[in-house]
């Protein structure tokens, strides 16, 4: 069972995702120029939506950080045990001990994404193996004749006993975590525990022809004596402006294997991703340009098998006409192709399909599919996927 979200987003000018040289991300497309924006900008600001919203409870988010035994000693530290630098000497030999190469200052050798449940699994494993994980974090690094961590950095240590390791190890379950349920994660040192994601984010890029600009600005000193001529710093900055297609699919089987199994979370999960995806705005250059432009048209389809990504639709760029804006010609042009596949390859797999527009006339192709609200479009989904969701295992 598959959940699939198509949405076209009109932005004003703005630099919402930056390339390595602070211009807005673009590609070709059809053999035109598109302003382009990430699938990794765009699933941080979905996590990040997660969070701000609260949408999720934060027992079931989770962190990517490098600073990994930071999170563990601290709560080892607000637990009274030992002193903060102990504490982190502790969750520092911990990590070692599963595979995660930790450097002397603490930092881990590889973004981890850790669900706060492991985090918080991690932290009570450490306190029930106390004095086993302090005698190996005090281990001297010229111990060279004890068996060392793989992937450790900064020095040895004695090894641990296997139940211990694979105690650790275990901990690394994914903690029932939605943001990590959806977008998985690979732990190279322990490719045993990565996940799967169940979702998948594609690029956005805009369905019309961009060029790029250049704002050219500057910036007065306040307290410049008044006979100075000039500013007191002058810059460029890039920007654009697009209407995005953006498309996203949820593997609801996937989705609750990654979750345990927990059918009910599964469902909490995708309710919030529906709302989070056409709420979320990357964070790019707000501040000067502030593009905090929803969604004009969103499709929520759900589907048995087979996916349809529908950017085909804008194989040639979209242009505006009298009468009809950028927006609105972006959405016939979406209709127009949904129109097409379905004839062509059939709907017997679709379960349900539910469409939601600011526009008053509804597109020809999915007018039956029109709904009146963001609210409305999710209980549909969540109708039409529940109770059918794979069971953990399958």
């Amino acid at each position: 069972m598959f959940v699939e979200l198509h949405m076209l987003q009109n932005f004003a000018p703005s630099n919402l995702n930056r390339d390595d040289t602070g211009m807005p991300k673009d590609c070709e497309f059809g053999g035109y120029r598109r302003a382009r924006i990430s699938s990794q900008c765009l699933k941080r600001a979905v996590r990040r939506e997660f969070q701000v919203g609260g949408m999720v409870d934060p027992q079931f988010l989770a962190t990517r950080t490098a600073r990994a035994v930071k999170a563990v000693g601290d709560q080892l530290s607000a637990q009274g045990r030992g002193s903060e630098e102990e504490a982190q000497a502790v969750a520092r030999a911990a990590l070692r001990a599963i595979g995660v190469g930790v450097d002397d200052e603490g930092k881990t050798d590889v973004l981890l994404f850790l669900g706060a449940r492991e985090i918080r699994s991690m932290t009570e494993l450490c306190l029930e193996h106390w004095e086993q994980l302090a005698g190996a974090a005090g281990a001297a690094p010229e111990q060279e004749d004890q068996p060392r961590a793989r992937g450790r950095r900064g020095g040895g240590q004695p090894a641990l006993s296997r139940d211990i390791q694979n105690a650790l190890r275990d901990a690394l379950d994914g903690g029932k975590a939605a943001d990590l349920a959806l977008f998985g994660r690979m732990v190279a040192a322990r490719p045993e525990r990565s996940i799967d994601a169940a979702s998948q984010v594609a690029h956005a890029f805009s369905t019309n022809r961009v060029s790029m600009e250049l704002d050219y600005y500057t910036a007065m000193d306040d307290l410049s004596p008044e006979d100075t001529a000039g500013a007191g710093m002058l810059g460029t900055v890039g920007f654009n402006s697009g209407c995005f297609y953006r498309y996203s699919n949820v593997d609801m089987g996937q989705l609750q294997r990654n979750l345990q199994g927990d059918s009910d979370l599964a469902r909490k999960t995708l309710d919030a991703f529906i709302r989070a995806s056409v709420n979320a705005i990357p964070t790019g250059k707000q501040n000067s340009m502030a593009a905090h432009n929803p969604p004009s048209f969103v499709l929520a389809v759900v589907r048995q098998s087979g996916l349809w990504n529908l950017a085909n639709a804008f194989l040639g760029p979209v242009a505006p006409r009298r009468g009809e804006d950028l927006a609105v010609r972006s959405i016939g042009a979406l209709d127009s192709h949904w129109g097409k596949t379905a004839r062509m390859y059939g709907e017997d797999a679709i379960v349900g399909k539910w469409a939601l527009s600011m526009e008053d006339e509804g597109p020809e192709n999915l007018v039956s599919a029109r709904v009146d609200s963001l609210g409305n479009l999710v209980e549909r989904v969540l109708g039409a996927t529940s109770g059918i969701t794979q069971p953990a295992g399958a």
